[in-house]
């Protein structure tokens, strides 16, 4: 049986099982779509990625992101922990930074210490929600419309929508109605206070299209530090937690350095070895 490189890793926290896990499959240039997509589907994981050569010249690696239903554009915790993955194999970037190929085109990756961070990639939609859907999400969240300090689109691929709400705790307490808002990326961030310690400065939570809530989520992350920034509600320097409630202590690292906006994680390794194709999987099962 052929067999393909296979990694697990946890990524946004560098102590294993407490961040958002991934898993890698490396040399995946004979996989085909609906093989990519049958595996993602059994891994049963928020993100599969597939690493193959890159078509364009400008890019060091290919990478092709799946959820169990569905290919992705482009996803920030796939993103760090294929780039780790990719490095962990002993791929060496043409230049100053790893550039990743995916749907969204190009994007530039550094390391950040003993962190990897990725460049933000352009927001497609921003502006103001309109009343109809900013009802939904009040009624999503739990939350009366007026506890909503702002509605945002800040749509870097997936469709999420920013809420920012007053504290912390206003997001801890949200307890997610999905029947309520129907395949509607929705990411809500506070500020911490100093009752809330000094380990982080703001507080996200997301809930993907399907409702599930994702550990911790680098798109969201950056183009929840875009608006923010970009409104001068937070400062150019951050670092948020996520995944509070479900048990994990995700950590994301945002940095402003000129135009760029930098979203930053550790990545810990879990799971090294190998997955079996058969003849059929490549046919796409």
């Amino acid at each position: 049986m052929p067999t393909l490189p296979f990694h697990q890793v946890d990524v946004f926290s560098a102590v294993p099982f407490k961040g958002n896990p991934l898993a890698v499959i490396a040399e995946a240039d004979g996989l085909d779509d609906a093989a990519m997509q049958a595996i993602a589907n059994w891994t049963n994981l928020s993100e599969t990625t597939f690493l193959s050569r890159a078509q364009d010249s400008g890019a060091d690696y290919r990478v092709r992101i799946f959820t169990p239903q569905r290919e992705l554009p482009f996803a920030g915790h796939p993103t760090l922990g294929s780039a780790h993955v990719w490095l962990a194999l002993g791929g060496r970037p043409k230049g100053e930074h790893v550039v990743q190929e995916c749907g969204a085109g190009l994007v530039r990756i550094k390391r950040d210490g003993d962190r990897l961070a990725f460049a933000a990639p352009p927001l497609r939609r921003t502006g103001a929600v309109d009343a109809e859907l900013t009802a939904k999400i009040a009624a999503a969240l739990g939350v009366k419309p007026e506890a909503m300090r702002a509605v945002q689109w800040a749509d870097n691929g997936p469709g999420w929508i920013g809420v920012l709400l007053d504290s912390r705790q206003d997001v801890l307490n949200i307890r997610y109605n999905a029947q309520a808002l129907s395949q509607q990326p929705i990411g809500v961030v506070a500020p911490w206070s100093a009752e809330d310690g000094n380990d982080a400065n703001y507080e996200v939570r997301a809930f993907t299209w399907s409702g599930a809530e994702d550990p911790v989520t680098g798109s969201l992350n950056a183009s929840l530090a875009q608006w923010l920034i970009g409104a001068g509600i937070a400062p150019k320097h951050y670092v948020a937690s996520q995944g509070t409630v479900l048990g994990r202590s995700g950590r994301v690292h945002v940095a402003q350095d000129g135009d760029t906006i930098w979203i930053g994680g550790a990545v810990a390794p879990v799971v090294k070895g190998t997955i079996g194709i058969e003849n059929s999987s490549r046919r796409g099962l």
